[in-house]
């Protein structure tokens, strides 16, 4: 699907406008309030070295914050590590699966772990279970597995799916990139709840965190002491042992971990989990509703339970959906066009916490009027 030039030239009225016109999936729209603490504090951590106090404490504040933030049992523990989701993949091929995984594949991101496994010459050709984009299968109890990859929030395609752990033994490794901090969960279904800051929490990318059950601490310790060859950037026991120190075992991206902080801390003051999946929740209301009463949209995702209350994909139909997102990128409301790979004409719309109710709805009746002047 082409992308428009030159949109046409339409003047959104200002009254009409969000406040803040930045609705992207990810990088996410960042709070004003956080960019101006990060500016007061830039002269005590920004250029500070990450073993110091200053960046340790971070560090810590950012590990007891999600821990509380998601009310992880005591005996789980929170990993950082450096290189984001994809980076953490990787890292799971060489230290969280010992011979096979079984992978649920339903969009872009998820069938991109389950690549990056089926090419590990030392691990078994894994099992993978696919279902049509807007849809999501489920897993399967395998004897045969020792690891299940399952995807909280199908960023690509704006599914999300409720996570149980299947009826047989292996870790359970959720991607939980742009559902963390804002989609609720229960931790004891999951082993590995994984993800990036630049979703949900706000923050820039190039850093991953994973809350890892006893048992996900037990599979990472051993196969460390294995032999197994590991790069020492992508050693989970490295990271284990990092973290506990409250340090990541690389340089961190001291940015992203004080933005990431002051969102765990803004969600955590303001209720927790629970306020900002209701949160996410009235601005999910919002845009599906609106989807519904229209005669040029549609929700993408078609079963209301499966449709993400973080990411929305709605399908125009008879209007052009790259001139409506290029009308509204040229009046200053940006990053609505829909994943690039999944090529349908439709909008994907960030509904993260730090995205105001208030302001989906302003989106919508600017969409409103960008279709009526097309």
């Amino acid at each position: 699907m082409s992308r428009t030039a030159s949109p046409p030239r339409i003047t959104i009225p200002p009254d009409l406008l969000p406040e803040d016109g930045r609705f992207g999936s990810g990088p996410s729209r960042v709070r004003s309030e956080a960019v101006v603490a990060l500016a007061a504090a830039a002269g005590d951590f920004l250029g500070t070295s990450h073993r110091k106090p200053a960046v340790k404490d971070m560090v810590h504040r950012l590990r007891t914050g999600v821990a509380e933030m998601f009310s992880l049992p005591d005996d789980y523990e929170v990993v950082l590590g450096n290189g984001g989701t994809t980076g953490f993949w990787d890292a799971a091929v060489f230290g969280l699966i010992e011979t096979r995984s079984q992978h649920l594949s339903f969009g872009a991101f998820s069938a991109k772990f389950a690549a990056a496994v089926a090419a590990a010459p030392h691990l078994e050709a894994p099992v993978i279970i696919e279902s049509d984009p807007g849809t999501h299968p489920q897993p399967v109890a395998d004897p045969r597995v020792d690891a299940y990859a399952l995807t909280h929030n199908e960023t690509s395609t704006g599914v999300s799916m409720e996570l149980h752990r299947p009826a047989t033994g292996g870790l359970v490794l959720v991607d939980a990139t742009s559902a963390a901090g804002g989609l609720r969960f229960d931790p004891g279904e999951t082993d590995v709840y994984y993800f990036a800051p630049q979703k949900c929490l706000a923050a820039d990318g190039g850093l991953w965190l994973a809350c890892c059950s006893p048992a996900a601490v037990d599979r990472i310790e051993r196969i460390a002491a294995s032999g197994r060859w590991i790069p020492p950037f992508l050693n989970l026991g490295l990271a284990l042992s990092s973290s506990r120190k409250n340090e990541t075992y690389n340089t961190p991206a001291l940015a992203t971990l004080f933005l990431a902080v002051n969102q765990v801390e803004w969600i955590n003051s303001n209720g927790g989990l629970e306020w900002a999946a209701t949160r996410c929740d009235q601005s999910a209301e919002i845009i599906y509703s609106w989807a519904e009463r229209r005669d040029f949209t549609i929700p993408f995702v078609t079963d209301p339970n499966h449709r993400s209350a973080v990411v929305a994909t709605i399908d125009l139909n008879g209007v052009p959906a790259d001139e409506v997102a290029g009308v509204l990128r040229a009046n200053g409301v940006v990053d609505v066009e829909s994943y690039r790979a999944l090529g349908r004409n439709q909008l994907r719309v960030a509904l993260f916490p730090a995205i105001a109710p208030s302001e989906i709805a302003a989106l919508c009746g600017c969409i409103d009027y960008v279709v009526e002047a097309l």
